[in-house]
């Protein structure tokens, strides 16, 4: 049954594979938005085709002003609204005040305690009672990526993962985003190719990876939040 379903998205446009997840999970579909430039272009076109889409984001407490300042351009420009969840505020005090409010420098096993409770736990809140759950993954995004498919069977949170994006390439993001006059997180003008919270993400070096700024600290390979592991 996975694998025969799975097979329908492949090769799929983007718009396409949206109408088709749709009508199949109507009322039971949701896109997790990280407010990038991938997920921004996912926004418009779901907005333009005016898909019933149920679209969340994550706040985690730590992001950059400017991601704040793309959501309320969002909320204005979009008339598809954006639900916002927020990790638990008694494990984020019983977290910072056993670890420190900058843990997650100290060590990989804090740093993704720290991605658990800011992110993970909210994540799983916000798929309950879905099917499926869309984002904005690319393969061209990180060596951790390389083996995602347009849709996949997510084991860790029990339900389907699309991935209208996955064979597109950054020009192809960008070339939309101007085309259509998307808007943007202006950090990305300041060479902030992938933007999260603001004390583990820096601006990249000519020539990095565009995965470079997030937890520059570790190795490629463990360079993941969570809501994508595998």
């Amino acid at each position: 049954m996975q694998e025969s379903l799975i097979s329908r998205f492949n090769g799929l446009s983007v718009e396409h594979a949206l109408k088709l997840a749709v009508e199949l999970f109507e009322g039971k579909i949701c896109f997790a938005t990280s407010l990038g430039a991938e997920d921004q272009v996912l926004l418009h076109i779901i907005d333009s085709l005016k898909l019933p889409i149920r679209i969340f984001t994550l706040d985690t407490g730590r992001l950059f002003y400017e991601t704040y300042e793309l959501l309320e351009k969002n909320r204005l420009r979009y008339k598809t609204p954006i639900e916002i969840f927020f990790p638990d505020y008694r494990e984020v005090e019983s977290m910072v005040n056993e670890k420190g409010i900058n843990l997650f420098y100290d060590s990989i096993e804090n740093r993704k305690f720290c991605c658990r409770i800011r992110k993970t736990l909210p994540l799983k809140r916000a798929l309950e009672g879905m099917e499926i759950w869309i984002t904005g993954l690319r393969r061209e995004q990180a060596s951790t990526r390389m083996g995602a498919q347009h849709l996949e069977w997510d084991l860790l949170n029990g339900l389907y993962k699309l991935n209208p994006l996955i064979d597109w390439t950054t020009d192809q993001v960008w070339s939309y985003m101007k085309q259509n006059g998307v808007p943007y997180n202006r950090l990305h003008d300041q060479g902030f190719p992938s933007i999260g919270c603001q004390p583990c993400t820096r601006a990249v070096l000519p020539g990095e990876d565009i995965r470079a700024g997030r937890w520059w600290w570790e190795n490629p390979e463990t360079r993941e939040c969570g809501l994508h592991t595998k």
